[in-house]
């Protein structure tokens, strides 16, 4: 089940969280009032605005990275360059974020990883995406809510992964906004959630010893209230983010 709260009492200074976009709408902010909510004291750094190499050199001063949804990754990132029409991509911040995992991974910092983030990091470590889902893996189940707050799929959680120790559940609704997803793991990499028709819907490391500790999933936390596949990943990632601080 979820780890408990961390104690505001025995923390001097707030956690610094970097997140790779967390600004421009509404949605963006949602990633930083969604940690907050865990009670915990943290900063938010909202990176977007700075260059990769000062991103990265910021990212140094925190204790773990959120990688948020968004745009489609570059398909020539994952060699489907012919692809590119299909997406809508935004070069400037695929520049940055893979500069902040490259960062992130060999500092062994944590990272959480939502959405658009779970994709450009499996795609970082050398794994590939299904481009459009509904031509390209064409399924009765919607990825795409209707209602940015629906829930409007369920997903498996497979046992004894450490998404099922965290969240406490095997199956839930969640909300999702994607039209790409995972289509071969990264070396390395083993699904922990998918969904009825086969997508990969989070992953986690076969074996994570000496690595950065991730959580990464395909739907979207932030959004989701009441659901054990929310805040128990939150206060799960502030709980990495605080033993690596020490």
């Amino acid at each position: 089940m979820t780890t408990m709260l961390l104690s505001q009492s025995v923390q001097s200074e707030p956690l610094r969280i970097a997140i790779s976009k967390a600004s421009g709408s509404d949605f963006y902010l949602l990633y930083g009032e969604w940690l907050k909510s865990a009670g915990i004291d943290i900063e938010i750094v909202d990176m977007i605005n700075y260059s990769p190499d000062e991103a990265a050199k910021l990212l140094e001063t925190c204790q773990g990275l959120v990688l948020s949804g968004g745009a489609d990754v570059h398909p020539g990132r994952y060699g489907k360059e012919a692809d590119s029409s299909r997406c809508q991509i935004n070069l400037e911040r695929d520049t940055l974020e893979f500069k902040l995992i490259e960062k992130a991974l060999l500092l062994k910092m944590p990272i959480l990883a939502i959405c658009r983030g779970m994709q450009i990091l499996n795609v970082a470590l050398g794994g590939t995406l299904i481009v459009d889902i509904p031509q390209d893996h064409p399924s009765n189940i919607s990825h795409q809510c209707n209602d940015k707050f629906q829930k409007c799929h369920a997903v498996d959680i497979l046992p004894n992964t450490k998404l099922n120790k965290i969240t406490g559940v095997l199956r839930d609704n969640v909300t999702s906004s994607h039209h790409q997803a995972v289509e071969y793991l990264a070396l390395g990499l083993v699904p922990n959630a998918l969904a009825e028709d086969g997508i990969v819907e989070g992953f986690e490391w076969l074996d994570d010893s000496d690595k950065s500790p991730i959580i990464a999933v395909q739907w979207h936390p932030e959004r989701m209230s009441n659901s054990q596949l929310s805040l128990p990943l939150g206060i799960e990632f502030l709980n990495l983010a605080k033993q690596f601080k020490k």
